[in-house]
């Protein structure tokens, strides 16, 4: 792991965190997406010991198919969390259809990084819904620091929720967690991939997210071509989670603002 953290303190102050998060949103209860994967598993088994098992909503949603979706339900039949599985494959399908058509007047085709983005976009859609429709729920992001550090994220898809309880931790430090969370090892430390490509994130972002935790926690990177790289990437993507900019207003505003 990247770094000395205590365990068994960080879960105390993460699920305080979370419980002030959410009573500050207005929410009791959270709905969060279930991949499989080792961020959204440590997600859930935090927000069980936020609110009880009773008030989590897990969220399965594979792409008509899902080799490891078989892990997701590993995770909510260990934590014994309500869940429902939706195929947003029709979504997606009807995304394209529609793109393709009146809208292609304006390009040839497709281009290939929207059909990688639109699945993410199309599953927080999802969850903002079944959020909406669930008295107190709030959506809550499953992203860790090391994705976010590079930006291997998608805009308005992964980058969204009412609070991000992993945001300040890397991926190898997400792990400990999951261990000491008593989750199997199977979920976390299960290797990230994209569910798209083939291929995981490390092969599809050229270095290991040790070699990129270091350098987060250390500030160390021995090839000077993959810091470069990195230093490119979190440069290029600060974007996508800074707020949206306003342009000034022109007049004076009086009304208190708490």
């Amino acid at each position: 792991m990247s770094g000395t953290v205590n365990m068994e303190k960080l879960t105390k102050e993460l699920v305080a965190w979370m419980q002030t998060e959410l009573s500050k949103s207005g929410g009791s209860k959270i709905v969060l997406g279930i991949s499989g994967g080792k961020d959204s598993s440590v997600v859930a088994a935090l927000s069980v010991r936020a609110v009880g098992k009773e008030n989590v909503y897990g969220v399965l949603m594979p792409n008509a198919r899902q080799d490891d979706i078989a892990c997701a339900y590993q995770l909510v039949e260990l934590l014994d969390i309500q869940h429902i599985t939706c195929d947003i494959a029709p979504m997606v399908n009807a995304f394209t259809k529609t793109l393709e058509g009146p809208t292609g007047l304006f390009f040839d085709e497709v281009s290939s990084q929207t059909f990688i983005n639109m699945p993410p976009r199309i599953r927080m859609t999802l969850l903002y819904a079944i959020s909406q429709s669930i008295e107190g729920s709030r959506v809550v992001n499953t992203g860790n620091l090391s994705e976010r550090w590079i930006g291997y994220t998608t805009l308005y898809g992964d980058t969204i929720g009412a609070f991000s309880p992993l945001g300040g931790l890397t991926s190898e430090e997400v792990m400990e967690l999951g261990i000491y969370l008593n989750l199997p090892a199977v979920l976390a430390r299960k290797v990230p991939a994209d569910g798209l490509s083939g291929k995981t994130d490390e092969e599809n972002i050229g270095f290991s997210y040790q070699v990129l935790n270091r350098y987060i926690r250390q500030g160390i990177c021995e090839d000077a071509q993959i810091r470069a790289k990195i230093d490119c990437l979190h440069a290029r993507n600060k974007f996508k989670f800074q707020p949206m900019a306003y342009f000034p207003s022109p007049l004076p505003i009086l009304a208190k603002d708490e």
